[in-house]
C-alpha cells in the first residue's frame, strides 16, 4: 500500500470523530486534504467547517464547503490535523507546511484533537523534522541568534511567508527530550509567533495508518 493509499485510508477513519450537525476544525497538509474529501461526502451534515489554513480554506470551498470563522463559534467539539512528526504521547511538530500558528490556535479552541497521519510519522523522540518557528521579520537575526543557543541550527524558508505575513526559520539538528518546557522556552523569545511543538496542547487521540489497518492511540490520563 502506498503512502498516499495510507493517507486515504487514515483520512476516512477520521470521519467517525465529526460531530453531526456541529462544526469541524481542519488544519492542512496532504493528509488533510483527502480527509477534506471525506467532508464532502457528508457536508449536508455539517454547519461548516473552520480552516487553519488559506489553502484549506480554498479546498473547502472548492468542494462547497461552508468555510466558518473561528471567532463566529462559542465552542469547536473536534478539530483534524496531520503531523510532520508525532510520538506515542501524542506530542507534535508540526509546521512543515507553514500553518502552525493558527493551527495551534484552532487545536486551543477545540475540545478534541485527532492527529491523522500515516506510520512513517510516529518517532520515538521529536526533532527529527525541521521544526518551524515563525518569527516577525524584524526579528529574524535576534531569534536566529536566541535559537542558535539553544543548539538549532536555524535556516530561512526561502521566498516563503505566512499567511499571517511572518517569515519562518525551520530548526535543523534540535532533539527534544522534553518537548513542553521547550515549547514553552521558544515561546519566551521576544519576536517568536509560535513554535511548531505541539505538547503543551497535545493530540487526544492519534490515528495511524499502516500497512494492517488503522491503529489508534490515545492521550494517556494526566
Amino acid at each position: 500500500m502506498t503512502q498516499d493509499e495510507l493517507k486515504r485510508r487514515v483520512a476516512a477513519e477520521a470521519i467517525k470523530y465529526v460531530v453531526k450537525d456541529a462544526p469541524v476544525g481542519v488544519g492542512s497538509g496532504s493528509t488533510v486534504n483527502y480527509f477534506i474529501e471525506q467532508l464532502a461526502l457528508v457536508k449536508r451534515n455539517l454547519p461548516g467547517v473552520v480552516a487553519a489554513s488559506e489553502t484549506s480554506a480554498a479546498r473547502l470551498r472548492q468542494h462547497g464547503i461552508r468555510v466558518l470563522e473561528l471567532n463566529d463559534l462559542d465552542e469547536l467539539p473536534v478539530y483534524v490535523d496531520g503531523a510532520d512528526e508525532v510520538t506515542e504521547h501524542l506530542y507534535m511538530i508540526k509546521g512543515g507546511g507553514g500553518a502552525l500558528t493558527r493551527e495551534k490556535v484552532v487545536a486551543a479552541v477545540a475540545r478534541r484533537f485527532v492527529c491523522i497521519a500515516d506510520a512513517s510519522k510516529l518517532v520515538p523522540v521529536l526533532g527529527r523534522f525541521p521544526l518551524p518557528v515563525e518569527v516577525i521579520p524584524m526579528a529574524r537575526s535576534y531569534v536566529g541568534r536566541e535559537l542558535r543557543k539553544r543548539g538549532a541550527q536555524p535556516a530561512l524558508r526561502a521566498g516563503y511567508k505566512t499567511d499571517n505575513g511572518n517569515l519562518i526559520l525551520d530548526c535543523h539538528g534540535m532533539t527534544l527530550l522534553d518537548p513542553p518546557r521547550m515549547e514553552a522556552e521558544l515561546n519566551q523569545i521576544a519576536g517568536i509567533v509560535s513554535n511548531g511543538i505541539f505538547a503543551r496542547r497535545p493530540a487526544d487521540v492519534l490515528l495511524l495508518a499502516e500497512q494492517a489497518g488503522v491503529r489508534m492511540l490515545a492521550a494517556k490520563a494526566g
